[in-house]
């Protein structure tokens, strides 16, 4: 049997799953598989809802702190919003900031296109939340616009300027921030943005792109970070 034979765990039959806290010869872990299905979710994805993944939301937050101290094993923090019900996590800082601990996930900031579809989306969610509405809709032609309306005046490759506000859309596209719906070209709004994206951070970068000039992104330790929604380090 090859590893593409295996089956992944949401195919395992939950009865035998459940029949043993070890899973595997020789298996020293204390966690029952839920648990470890839960945790293994979180470390691999930029975060988990409970809009896509209802049995595991349950799992976590009648788990919370058992799998918190997991992840604080790897340096790591877990952050569940509960208003918004998703759950993610951070790297771990310590309390002598001249000090760093050992790395799991990737600290990229996001580029200016990012940056701009960011604080968008956060004010669409807002704005159509007061308005009622439980799910922010979004169309890539909008998305593409609103990147072109904060085009450095000396931008004359249009066409490049199209790539990176697509590139922009894909990007978090596979971070998680948009979901996919029916339409290939119309996109979910993720709730996460609340939790990632408060309020004052959304602030910070309205002033940032209101002044923006020439097209030059924010010191890199004002630009909005991805770590917190990091994957694995090769």
């Amino acid at each position: 049997m090859t590893a593409t034979d295996v089956p992944e765990f949401d195919d395992w039959d939950p009865s035998v799953a459940s029949s043993s806290v070890a899973l595997f010869s020789g298996d020293a872990g204390g966690l029952p598989f839920e648990q470890r299905r839960c945790l293994i979710r979180i470390l691999k994805e930029r975060y988990l809802s409970k809009d896509a993944h209802p049995d595991l939301w349950e799992v976590l937050v009648r788990n919370e702190d058992v799998l918190r101290s997991r992840l604080n094993d790897l340096f790591l923090t877990l952050h569940v919003d509960r208003e918004s019900e998703v759950a993610y996590k951070r790297q771990a800082v310590p309390d002598e900031s001249q000090k760093r601990f050992p790395t799991l996930l990737h600290d990229t900031a996001y580029t200016r296109e990012e940056t701009v579809l960011l604080v968008y989306l956060r004010e669409r969610l807002q704005r159509d939340r007061a308005a009622g509405a439980d799910t922010v809709l979004v169309d890539l032609e909008e998305l593409v616009e609103r990147v072109a309306e904060f085009r450095p005046a000396d931008m004359t490759d249009l066409a490049a300027e199209s790539k990176r506000a697509n590139n922009a859309v894909e990007a978090l596209k596979k971070s998680g921030v948009l979901l996919a719906t029916t339409e290939a070209e119309r996109f979910t709004v993720s709730p996460v943005l609340d939790s990632l994206l408060p309020l004052p951070r959304l602030k910070e970068l309205l002033d940032w792109l209101r002044t923006e000039s020439g097209g030059t992104p924010p010191p890199r330790e004002s630009q909005y970070s991805d770590a917190g929604l990091g994957e694995f380090d090769e």
